[in-house]
């Protein structure tokens, strides 16, 4: 008998038609605005790139990723993480807010609350979703806090008197346009420089093509049993900007569901570049496209992950793989590999300041669009309360002052494309899970973080029998076929990164930097301490002076 869900069966399409045409009116100028979004070049502050001649505007993909990736001036980073948010923000509120509207339409014409709620739906969570999230975050907040301290002590080296101890960290200095991802500021903050590097992007530059780099990312996929990719993959993705036009180079996943030529219609869509960066997102892309493969075979309406975290999920399980020195040494793109313990703190520094460094960034993203949805948070608040979220969480700042004219939320693309970002929380819980259950597989004994399956047909068995289901049984179902158990843990990232917690936590105790900063949780509860005990002392003092009164 066939199962039943609500994610397949229910909807939140408005049932008006006239609704409905506006909404997706609404969306795709949206998108436009983001697509097309751009900056003013200025050759007097812009020194960090080279751009080609004539250029007059700064791109998002071409251009400003690069620059916050490369540059230490502040006053670059500055001019362009402030340039971004002004070119599409402001344009994109009052669009965003009528969208908001048109979509809690549909969501309650289909017994939904708002739509906040029906994405919510899609994880079978008996609506506890807020709930387990929450709990997830605060098993792993001491760590995201200790890698914060360790990070803001080092940056204050670097830009003395922009990064204070005990403060939020200014968010233009973090190396990405939404400091969601801190890996590309490891240089500036790494342990122990004299190590060898662990930045692939030249041995890529100089032996790689574009083509080189999707076929060496099917290599590893296919070196732990599965298929090759369908001849369609490559005569329809589209692999690099096209010179004739612009496109959204947000880097995707397409499943068609149909068949071209006896081949499975699946693609990517990224305008890659050849650096490390893109080789793992190639990965993470290529996850999607196996997945779309393995449950291929599945009747069309289970054709989806297990929920949306295990989608995001499997192509970083093999990128845990893939980064790891000893498989990019054996792939001849690291020619030196070191074995010393400060060169595994290196590599698990730099891991966490990719991953550990997300977790709070995606838990906020959708605790603001509930927000939204459900109208806790007012369209004259929308900045307001995305600043207050990044300050609690992420321990961020805005460098400059922002209001309400602002719309900062819609310089992510994420918002204005109305696409939730929690999947992206748990996939980054779901990967360790995930890579520990195959590293057992494959017969590794030493350290998770060394493990690379590459070339284990036993571990891509393994991963292979969970991920055929599709959706076809409820998730912890799907997760108990890989691990024997339907409960998610933390436990196999809180394994994954154990040393460096060990390292950060003497780090911190042998430097004395402080933990936590202003607007914290536990600062607050310090400044609500701080009010109770005057609260108390000033109705002492109203009660000596009535007694004094009478």
């Amino acid at each position: 008998m066939k199962r039943q869900f609500d994610f397949i069966l229910t909807t939140s399409e408005p049932k008006d038609e006239n609704v409905l045409k506006e909404y997706l009116k609404v969306a795709t100028e949206m998108e436009n605005i983001y697509s097309v979004g751009t900056i003013k070049y200025d050759p007097n502050i812009i020194k960090s790139i080279t751009v080609e001649d004539g250029t007059t505007r700064l791109s998002l993909d071409k251009h400003l990723h690069d620059i916050l990736a490369k540059s230490q001036d502040p006053e670059e980073l500055l001019y362009v993480w402030k340039g971004w948010r002004d070119a599409v923000g402001p344009k994109l509120k009052d669009k965003y807010t009528e969208y908001v509207r048109l979509k809690n339409i549909g969501a309650r014409e289909n017994g939904f609350d708002d739509q906040g709620a029906y994405k919510r739906s899609w994880y079978e969570t008996n609506g506890k979703l807020q709930e387990i999230s929450e709990t997830f975050w605060q098993e792993l907040k001491p760590f995201y806090q200790e890698v914060h301290a360790y990070v803001r002590h080092r940056l204050s080296k670097v830009y003395k008197g922009l990064v204070k101890d005990g403060e939020a960290i200014p968010a233009h200095l973090l190396g990405n346009m939404w400091s969601q991802s801190w890996d590309n500021i490891f240089p500036l903050v790494t342990p122990f420089p004299d190590e060898p590097a662990l930045d692939v992007t030249p041995a890529l530059e100089k032996n790689y093509t574009v083509q080189d780099m999707f076929t060496k990312s099917e290599e590893f996929f296919t070196s732990i049993g599965w298929m090759k990719l369908p001849p369609s993959f490559w005569t329809k993705s589209l692999f690099v900007q096209p010179p004739d036009r612009n496109v959204t180079c947000h880097a995707s996943a397409w499943d068609f569901k149909i068949k071209v030529n006896n081949s499975q219609d699946v693609r990517v869509k990224m305008c890659t570049k050849i650096n490390q960066e893109d080789f793992v997102t190639i990965h993470h892309e290529l996850g999607h496209i196996y997945y779309y493969l393995l449950y291929w075979n599945q009747p069309l309406e289970y054709r989806t992950g297990a929920n949306p975290g295990f989608h995001e999920a499997v192509g970083d399980t093999l990128v845990l793989s893939i980064q790891t020195p000893g498989h990019l040494n054996k792939i001849g793109l690291l020619n030196k590999v070191s074995q010393t313990k400060e060169a595994e703190l290196n590599f698990l520094l730099k891991t966490a300041m990719e991953r550990i460094t997300f977790l709070p960034f995606g838990y906020l993203m959708d605790q603001w669009m509930w927000g939204v949805y459900s109208g806790d948070i007012k369209p004259n608040d929308y900045n307001i309360k995305w600043w207050q979220m990044r300050l609690k969480y992420q321990g961020i700042k805005p460098p400059v002052s922002r209001t309400e004219n602002d719309f900062d939320p819609g310089a992510k693309y994420h918002i204005p494309a109305d696409t939730p970002y929690i999947r992206y929380f748990f996939a980054h819980i779901l990967q360790f899970t995930f890579h520990k259950e195959a590293c057992k597989a494959a017969g590794n004994t030493g350290p998770l973080h060394k493990c690379s399956i590459y070339e284990s047909k036993e571990a891509g068995d393994a991963l292979k029998k969970m991920l055929e289901l599709g959706k076809s049984k409820p998730w912890p179902e799907a997760l108990k076929t890989l691990t024997g158990s339907d409960k998610l843990s933390a436990a196999p990232i809180k394994e994954y990164f154990g040393p460096l917690l060990e390292f950060l936590q003497k780090e911190r105790a042998s430097k004395g930097y402080t933990l936590g900063w202003e607007g914290s949780e536990s600062s607050s509860n310090a400044v609500q301490m701080k009010l109770s005990f005057l609260t108390v002392l000033f109705c002492s003092v109203i009660s000596v002076y009535m007694k004094c009164l009478f």
